[in-house]
């Protein structure tokens, strides 16, 4: 049985007052969450070479592998873009992006020295964003930041419910093309990094969406913390200044979408990283299986 209001006013006005609190998960020297910045500017700011090279274009998706030790660069060669991306393990699709767990470690927005996390049981870094050229974004007046891991990708199920009709080119749709040619389907797709985008939670703490801020150039950058397999869909949104659901909309936002490119380099220096100390993710050492027994066979069950 609910309070009434009186019983709700007269239990709030009784709260004690709540320290400010702090951030569940903050870096301390030697823990996997503390980057070194000094490296990693390094590895930013050192001469590379060029391995791949391709735009993706309006309301579609691709996928690429990159190696570990490599740099992948998306930016923006038109103007403002949100971006879907989804990373797996190259040689494991189980071990995918971890959206959730990633906000509790970073932020509900990410940028540079933040790494890109893995689902259990591997929880390890899939990439470290190096560059971000939206860093500057910091928070507007609405409480918006970029690069959001607050909401996820759109797709025709949700646009169906809510307008009655579906639609194909939806950021899940992109994905789960682009990855069939690397033996995936739509069960390997994952919640995404919404790249460019920006987002935050209102005074009722509902999700919105504000204008990508991007211009033409803007980029974000990753270092490949193992090998990688990526899909990046460019959102049928475009840059969200004329957002909405339903075909009418769909045909207003097309106005305003643009497309993403990919670059892939490797460094000049092919012992940078290794002389620096770097190597790639190691899988989480918990070596438990939940307390849990399990036993090969009636020799290994201990007798009455």
């Amino acid at each position: 049985m609910s309070l009434s209001p009186e019983e709700a006013e007269a239990r709030l006005k009784a709260q004690k007052p709540i320290p400010k609190p702090k951030p569940a998960y903050l870096p301390v020297t030697g823990s996997p969450l503390t980057v070194d910045k000094d490296l990693y500017s390094t590895i930013a700011t050192s001469p590379r070479a060029l391995i791949e090279e391709f735009v993706i274009p309006i309301r579609s998706g691709r996928a690429w592998k990159a190696p570990a030790g490599s740099i992948i660069r998306i930016s923006t060669p038109e103007g403002p873009q949100v971006g879907d991306l989804n990373i797996w393990n190259a040689h494991n699709p189980r071990e995918k992006f971890w959206a959730a767990r990633t906000k509790q470690l970073h932020a509900s927005h990410v940028s540079t020295y933040d790494k890109l996390w893995s689902c259990l049981p591997y929880m390890r870094p899939l990439v470290t964003i190096i560059g971000d050229s939206l860093s500057w974004y910091g928070v507007d007046e609405h409480g918006g930041r970029v690069h959001d891991l607050l909401g996820t990708g759109c797709d025709g199920y949700i646009s169906s419910v809510l307008s009655g009709k579906g639609y194909d080119f939806h950021c899940r749709s992109n994905l789960t093309r682009a990855v069939m040619r690397f033996g995936l389907n739509e069960s390997d797709v994952h919640d995404v990094i919404n790249i460019f985008q920006v987002t935050g939670l209102d005074e009722q703490g509902r999700y919105f969406m504000n204008p990508c801020p991007a211009q033409k150039g803007d980029y974000i950058e990753f270092l490949a913390e193992q090998d990688v397999l990526m899909a990046l869909s460019t959102c049928p949104g475009g840059d969200l200044s004329l957002w909405g659901f339903g075909a009418d909309s769909e045909k207003e936002m097309i106005k305003c979408c643009r497309p993403l490119k990919v670059e892939v380099f490797k460094l000049e220096d092919d012992g940078l990283l290794q002389r620096s100390g770097w190597k790639p993710a190691e899988p989480a050492p918990y070596k438990g299986i939940h307390g849990i027994f399990v036993p090969e066979g009636e020799h290994d069950v201990a007798k009455a």
